[in-house]
């Protein structure tokens, strides 16, 4: 049902979130246009820009400081707000209500109506649990082909906070010695 409702847009909407919360992660921060001059790339939604408020710019550069390109990678939980008003109506709209890379709870006092501001509190976004069932490194070392390693490798790259410095290592090391022939760069059986 989720997908039948969903709006047709360019951007990540306010009716998206209807269903409840989602956690996302940036892939990049790039610069919109004139009346949304910042579109966040998201890899949950492909083709799709979360283009935060200008109250929600704030508690990211709060938190994260005003390089937005160190933004990749990071992770915000976004929440609709049915109360959110454009002029006097009330319109709703996305709003954070966690983030990755902050150890506690941070409050901005952001602009609530003209003249009074009102405290906006974030959560910090729980670290990734890692997959304990998988053995990443022996499924890398038992990959026989250099497709087989590179589906492998988008799998990881799926789970934040999976691909490590080790894994990193690991599939260097396999590609090298899949492309070198100490193992079958193509399955040649299918051949």
């Amino acid at each position: 049902m989720t997908e039948s409702i969903a709006p047709k847009s360019d951007q990540l909407n306010a009716d998206d979130l209807m269903a409840g919360p989602v956690t996302v992660t940036i892939s990049e921060v790039k610069r919109g246009s004139a009346e949304q001059p910042v579109d966040v790339v998201l890899v949950e939604y492909p083709g799709r820009a979360y283009r935060p408020s200008k109250s929600m710019r704030r508690v990211m550069v709060t938190a994260w400081g005003k390089e937005a390109g160190a933004y990749a990678g990071h992770q915000l939980t976004l929440f609709r707000n049915a109360k959110i008003t454009f002029g006097r109506d009330e319109v709703g709209g996305i709003e954070i209500a966690a983030l990755s890379h902050i150890d506690k709870p941070l409050t901005v006092a952001l602009t609530a109506t003209r003249g009074k501001r009102k405290n906006f509190t974030v959560k910090p976004l729980a670290a990734p649990v890692q997959d304990v069932a998988r053995d990443w490194p022996s499924e890398i070392d038992a990959t026989t082909t250099t497709a087989a390693l590179t589906a492998l490798y988008q799998q990881i790259r799926q789970i934040p906070g999976a691909y490590t410095d080790e894994l990193k290592t690991a599939f260097t090391d396999r590609g090298a010695a899949l492309k070198a022939g100490s193992a079958p760069v193509e399955d040649e059986a299918l051949i």
